[in-house]
């Protein structure tokens, strides 16, 4: 299902997907079994690999890699249990320019930094400001990029 989404050129869909109320730059591939939902936004040539979910206030930059399986959450249950369509508990997510997000991580709301690359199965639980390759459960940096 695709419904009020605001796409770039040259956009390409591999259905089925839900997508709905989010905005897809220039030359963005979404594969299929991929959630993106509203107020989600991904930047000119990005790649959403299959059985993603993006949620709500998730900005990802331009020329990323977001992985098979990659998990967005914005609600950190911060009143005890889920906000229930509450968007004032929602906290937003902020992923650079050539951010590659490896299959099957999962992210919290925090920020990512240009080109930093996240390994499989990471969980990303705060930001990550230098420019790096994280892995593992909380993600750390493994080591600096130039």
């Amino acid at each position: 299902m695709l419904k009020d989404v605001k796409q770039g050129l040259d956009v390409k869909i591999v259905e089925p997907v839900n997508l709905y109320g989010c905005e897809l730059g220039d030359r963005v591939f979404v594969g299929p079994f991929v959630e993106i939902q509203r107020g989600a936004v991904i930047g000119a040539d990005s790649r959403v690999q299959s059985h993603c979910f993006i949620c709500d206030l998730v900005t990802i930059g331009e020329r990323c890699f977001i992985g098979h399986g990659v998990m967005f959450t914005n609600d950190l249950f911060s009143h005890g249990g889920p906000a229930r369509g509450d968007r004032t508990l929602y906290r937003e997510t902020a992923i650079g320019n050539d951010v590659s997000l490896g299959s099957n991580a999962t992210i919290l709301p925090v920020k990512i930094a240009d080109g930093c690359v996240v390994g499989a199965g990471a969980v990303v639980t705060k930001d990550l400001l230098v420019k790096g390759v994280y892995a593992g459960n909380p993600a750390r940096l493994i080591r600096k990029l130039p």
